[in-house]
């Protein structure tokens, strides 16, 4: 059963689009559910209609590896600090309960509406500087899951 934690949006890019260029601090904004728009995105969101068929109309990322990386890179390099938030990843939807790898190529549905898992969130060097030093080779493989929305709906975090 895959559960979702959080869900995000964001109205600009803050690294999409900078390479070479310092981070934009566009917020990233936690709401209580998002509206699922079959083949052009999220409404709200920054790849709202981005462009025809593009494979990240939605991203996934998963709180068990939110938790790893806590447990692992922050308190070794910083154990006093709390962590940054699962939005520091700029994804849209924080899930639980499913390895995102195998969706990869499949069609999936959560909450009534259908994906189709299009291919592996890549990590970048951003991804050092937004939660902590060595996040981009941690991640490598296991960054989150872009896909396609192929049915209109609405996700809710679930309580």
């Amino acid at each position: 059963m895959i559960r979702i934690e959080h869900l995000y949006l964001s109205p600009a890019h803050n690294y999409f689009g900078h390479h070479g260029k310092p981070a934009d601090a566009h917020p990233i904004v936690a709401v209580p559910e998002v509206e699922c728009v079959a083949g052009r995105g999220l409404r709200g969101d920054r790849f709202f209609d981005y462009k025809p068929d593009y494979k990240g109309q939605i991203t996934f990322f998963s709180a068990e590896i939110y938790d790893e990386l806590c447990a692992t890179l922050l308190n070794t390099l910083f154990p006093a600090a709390p962590p940054p938030p699962p939005s520091a990843f700029r994804r849209n939807v924080i899930t639980r309960g499913v390895d995102l790898n195998t969706l990869i190529g499949s069609e999936f549905t959560i909450q009534g509406v259908t994906f189709l898992g299009a291919a592996e969130c890549s990590p970048c060097y951003w991804m050092d500087q937004a939660f902590a030093p060595g996040t981009e080779a941690a991640l490598k493989g296991r960054g989150g899951l872009r896909a396609k929305i192929l049915t209109d709906g609405v996700l809710r975090v679930e309580r």
